[in-house]
């Protein structure tokens, strides 16, 4: 009971603690603009949304499975990160080695546009044929499943691309199969991590 208290505590003053940055940089932009310091007011909002970019990412972690498959999620080694603007960043690891799972979200990734381009014009998608690739759904969105199998341990890893408006989301499983990463990304709450993500 003491830890589920100090934990809430921590959760309530770092919320407390962000939203005091937040203002205080919108403070800080606006002044900084009335003043004609334009450098300053860009890096004060540039600021505020790297805070909000961590602040949603956080919100996405809560979003995710505790499980990926059978492999149990390892908090320890969660990743959250906001570049103010240019994009949003949430890792998330799954398992020990040598079996892990990983689930990566990148807002206004580059790859985005590439990816598209093969899922949408079937000439592209055609020339690019790979035994090993393969474009499928999932929940709606195509994606592209990738197969690599590692000749020296005959081991068949996966990696699932799962572009989302301007959201990628990469599953990543190994020693794995395709019904099983595909039953796996099914259990992800896409429609809401791509509707926070905006």
């Amino acid at each position: 009971m003491k830890a589920i208290r100090i934990t809430i505590a921590i959760v309530l003053v770092s919320q407390f603690v962000l939203a005091q940055e937040f203002d205080k940089n919108i403070s800080t932009a606006k002044s900084a603009y009335a003043s004609g310091n334009l450098q300053d007011s860009r890096f004060a909002m540039e600021q505020m949304l790297r805070d909000l970019d961590m602040a949603i990412g956080r919100e996405i972690l809560k979003m995710l499975p505790t499980k990926v498959g059978t492999l149990n999620v390892n908090d320890k080694e969660d990743d959250v990160t906001g570049s103010g603007g240019v994009g949003l960043y949430v890792n998330r690891h799954y398992g020990v080695d040598p079996k892990r799972a990983s689930i990566e979200i990148i807002n206004n990734s580059p790859l985005i546009t590439s990816l598209n381009a093969v899922l949408s014009m079937p000439v592209i998608g055609g020339m690019m044929r790979d035994e090993n690739q393969k474009i499928i759904r999932v929940q709606g969105y195509k994606s592209i499943l990738n197969k690599q199998v590692n000749t020296d341990t005959g081991k068949t890893n996966y990696e699932l691309q799962i572009p989302m408006n301007n959201t990628l989301l990469t599953l990543r499983m190994d020693d794995t199969t395709e019904s099983e990463i595909t039953a796996a990304a099914n259990a992800i709450q896409l429609a809401k991590i791509v509707q926070i993500a905006q």
